[in-house]
């Protein structure tokens, strides 16, 4: 895995953080973000250091959460407004966007 700084952990956590209730974000949008190379990495940040956070409001760009946290975070998802068919997120409604950062 590519190195990954403290700073953009942070970042990463912020981000989830930010996401709000009835919207949904992916891990390639948080990468794409944070100026990550991988999705993956995004998911290993999550896996050690996302406990405190909506996690549940990351999801993969299809919209379907993996197996083994399906029914729970479509459960979570679904209660907060979020539309869910045939166990995928409506992701034209739910994705947020975000906009790239600008140098000014």
């Amino acid at each position: 895995m590519a190195a990954v700084t403290e700073a953009q952990v942070e970042q990463v956590r912020a981000l989830i953080a930010a996401v709000p209730e009835g919207m949904v974000t992916t891990y390639g949008d948080l990468a794409d973000v944070v100026g990550l190379s991988s999705p993956r990495i995004v998911g290993w940040i999550m896996r050690t250091d996302s406990a405190d956070l909506p996690w549940h409001r990351v999801v993969p760009a299809s919209g379907r959460p993996a197996a083994g946290l399906r029914a729970r975070q479509l459960a979570k998802l679904r209660d907060e407004g979020v539309r869910v068919v045939d166990d995928r997120v409506d992701m034209k409604v739910h994705r947020m966007v975000w906009k790239a950062p600008t140098s000014d």
